[in-house]
């Protein structure tokens, strides 16, 4: 029986040995003649996943092989038009607008942030510096147009006409918010605005910003989409998830990158070893340009470029604003323990978006010494109106707490609320019910 089993097995044993000697001769004479071939130039790759040629030579891609990408500005620090083609010609009410509301916000924040550090709210972060990139881009944009902000981008919805007095009342947390009391202060947000609440988490906004442009595109509904973040978010996870799905799923979306320097006390230099964040659109497929976001101008063009083209071609565009935090990363940061007062002082007396603006103003004669003390007065005593009636107003009801989770409040939620109302009246003496609405 073996043997019989042997002699089938055999004869197949012997002809795969033969078959293995004669292999090494076959592969040699197959090599031998593919060397004897010419490089053909017109050889193209066929790989699905890379467009580009073939190279005979081994060398790998330097992270510098060209000079740093340009910054695309308009006006000059003393506000001289440095190209008459590329001024947008706004009306000077338009440009008056742009100061006004430029100004107004640095009013609100230096009242804000002394309101924080005299204990009557809790957190507070400003916007000196950057209001260049708020308003400019803001201005470039369709009201119905969506907007996905990080935390420091409340010019922007200033511009779309959120009142003061919500303003304050997110910051104090009281019954007008349109929160109700459950955000941290600069946590904002207005659905009529198109404005979508701010969360804490740091570049979430971007991969929803993507799946909101891809929807309005699904709709055809010729909007856009604009989502602001740092340069510090931009090395999170959720960066490259929102690029890379904007790019293949062509979103009418205009990612803004605010750099300004500093991730709360990280320097762009520990931050990133490449050519900033416009140098990574590229990389995706998107369009992208650097501008000075001290320039409320050069924003202004970028934007409206951005959005005109985004929306009429379907895809994505970066736009990297270089400009510079002139405060502190929020009220919970001191940051002279990581920059010189020199360097602040620099970009605050030598290139501040809202001296460039005025410089310009003046040039035409709209706007004089007068003009700018009666306007600080007016918007400081705007200001502080808003401000005292946050003050008086009342908290917001308790048993907000418990609703706006399900549409139809579950048992226990149920059994929460009525545990907090057992506690809250058997320590009386400890909740000044009196601050909330009733």
């Amino acid at each position: 029986m073996w043997s019989s089993r042997l002699c089938g097995v055999w004869p197949r044993v012997v002809g795969r040995m033969a078959a293995c000697r004669r292999l090494p001769q076959r592969s040699f004479s197959v090599h031998v003649a593919r060397r004897q071939q010419s490089f053909d130039p017109t050889d193209k790759p066929q790989f699905p996943g890379a467009s580009a040629e073939f190279v005979d030579h081994l060398e790998f891609i330097q992270p510098n092989v060209i000079s740093g990408i340009p910054i695309y500005r308009v006006m000059d620090r003393q506000g001289q038009i440095i190209r008459p083609s590329e001024d947008p010609q706004l009306s000077k009410e338009t440009v008056l607008n742009f100061y006004q509301k430029m100004t107004l916000l640095n009013t609100m924040d230096r009242i804000l942030y002394e309101s924080q550090r005299q204990g009557r709210i809790s957190f507070y972060m400003t916007n000196y510096g950057e209001e260049g990139t708020h308003i400019g881009s803001a201005a470039a944009l369709e009201p119905n147009d969506l907007v996905f902000g990080q935390y420091r981008e409340a010019g922007v919805l200033m511009y779309r006409g959120f009142p003061l007095d919500l303003f304050m009342a997110q910051c104090y947390a009281n019954a007008d918010d349109l929160g109700k009391g459950r955000q941290m202060p600069v946590h904002y947000g207005s659905k009529d605005l198109h404005f979508v609440t701010i969360s804490s988490p740091l570049a979430t906004q971007i991969p929803q910003a993507a799946g909101s442009a891809y929807a309005l595109k699904r709709e055809n509904l010729n909007r856009a989409v604009i989502c602001y973040f740092g340069e510090g978010a931009a090395s999170e996870g959720d960066a490259h998830a929102g690029f890379n799905f904007s790019a293949t799923l062509e979103c009418p979306l205009i990612f803004f990158c605010r750099n300004n320097g500093y991730a709360i006390s990280t320097p762009t230099n520990e931050q990133y070893r490449g050519d900033g964040i416009a140098a990574r659109g590229p990389g995706y497929g998107m369009m992208s340009i650097r501008v000075d976001g001290n320039d409320v101008f050069a924003v202004y063009n970028a934007t409206k470029e951005a959005r005109r083209r985004a929306v009429a071609e379907n895809q994505p565009f970066l736009i990297e604003a270089m400009t510079y935090r002139i405060g502190h990363h929020s009220t919970s940061d001191d940051s002279s323990a990581y920059r010189s007062v020199d360097e602040v002082n620099y970009w605050d007396k030598q290139d501040h978006p809202i001296s460039r603006l005025r410089h310009y103003m003046t040039a035409r004669g709209w706007w004089g010494e007068d003009d700018e003390r009666a306007w600080r007065k007016e918007s400081r005593r705007t200001v502080m109106e808003a401000f005292e009636k946050a003050e008086r107003r009342h908290k917001p009801k308790p048993d907000l707490l418990f609703t706006d989770v399900y549409h139809e409040m579950t048992g226990n939620l149920s059994k929460q609320r009525d545990a907090m109302w057992r506690h809250v009246n058997q320590y009386k003496e400890h909740y000044p019910l009196d601050a909330y609405d009733k």
